[in-house]
């Protein structure tokens, strides 16, 4: 009997390859679309010789067409980090709108589940803290982050209307910051910056005076929550994070001791619409999935600080921005698609 077989765009990202992994793991085949625009031939290259899995290089943006039954689509095809968004602006917006869109009309020729991985960035700079599924958020739609913010908008915004009006059985998460092995350093986001800076010896670059919050999750704990999410009864959105909060500066300190750096910190300018506070209510996913994160922020930082070593002792060093991304900053120049 033929395994089920899902769908999982941005298959080759951070989240995407971890996810990728886990429903192979869980006995699904998987196909794994993705455009390598910044997803990664490394992060899948482990799985490529395991029975069930595939690759097709597709922009999302595209129609999709897939040969054969399909169980589920999960779609967590796009941009996701400042560097990323920011460079690619476009493309951000074209994953979200007509990405979303043709995915759900796959999804609705199968008669397969869909489930979105929207963001916590739906939440904008929170007036209201933590951060429930209720809250409309605060975003500013013509602000340099509102490509992504609002291109995930219109994808719960797509979402819900398909399941709406047209039947089709969907899902949406909302994934606050994560963090684990296979990020890139030079992707703008606060941990992967602060390791390779602490291992480099080099000034930790806090933003404003490092006050702003943010929650962090250790990825095995995410996907463990898209699986449930995946076999739950309920559309969502759902909010997957941990509730743990700290601010900029605390992360710093924390990933300073545990990688034994004598690093300075060093203040710079607050990118424009840079979140003040960000942390989740999970209320909704202890109750519903029966989820909650299990891997300690230390225990986390130690496993993706000793994979940043490792890959540090297998690659050439890689030039990360001296200040977070932020409109008008130079970006440094995107790696090679084919070979990274």
């Amino acid at each position: 009997m033929r395994r089920r077989r899902v769908v999982v765009t941005g298959g080759a990202g951070f989240v995407g390859s971890h996810l990728c992994e886990r429903m192979l793991d869980l006995g699904f085949e998987v196909l794994c679309i993705d455009s390598f625009l910044t997803g990664r031939r490394r992060n899948i290259r482990h799985l490529t010789g395991r029975p069930g899995f595939r690759v097709t290089v597709q922009d999302v943006a595209d129609p999709v067409e897939v040969d054969g039954p399909v169980h589920a689509v999960l779609h967590l095809a796009s941009p996701a980090s400042p560097v990323d968004y920011l460079r690619y602006p476009v493309e951000t917006l074209k994953a979200g709108a007509l990405g979303t869109l043709n995915l759900l009309e796959l999804a609705e020729a199968k008669g397969a589940r869909f489930l979105l991985a929207s963001t916590s960035e739906t939440y904008g700079d929170p007036l209201v803290h933590p951060q429930p599924e209720s809250y409309w958020g605060n975003v500013n739609p013509v602000g340099p982050r509102s490509v992504y913010d609002e291109a995930k908008r219109f994808a719960e915004a797509a979402t819900s209307a398909f399941h709406a009006n047209r039947g089709v059985d969907t899902r949406i998460i909302r994934i606050f910051n994560t963090f684990g092995p296979r990020m890139r350093a030079n992707d703008g986001r606060v941990i992967p910056t602060f390791i390779h800076q602490a291992l480099a010896g080099r000034p930790l670059t806090v933003a404003g005076d490092g006050s702003q919050t943010r929650s962090v999750c250790y990825v095995d704990d995410l996907v463990d929550g898209i699986v449930a999410m995946l076999h739950a009864d309920h559309p969502g959105p759902v909010n997957l994070g941990n509730p743990r909060e700290l601010t900029v500066l605390e992360i710093a300190a924390l990933i300073r001791e545990l990688t034994g750096s004598g690093s300075s910190v060093t203040f710079v300018d607050r990118p424009v619409d840079d979140p003040s506070h960000r942390r989740p209510d999970i209320s909704l996913a202890k109750d519903l999935l029966g989820w909650e994160p299990q891997v300690g922020l230390e225990d986390g930082l130690l496993r993706t600080i000793a994979w940043f070593r490792r890959r540090a002792g297998s690659t050439a060093a890689v030039v990360i921005p001296e200040q977070p991304v932020a409109a008008g900053l130079t970006l440094p120049p995107p790696p090679d698609r084919a070979t990274a």
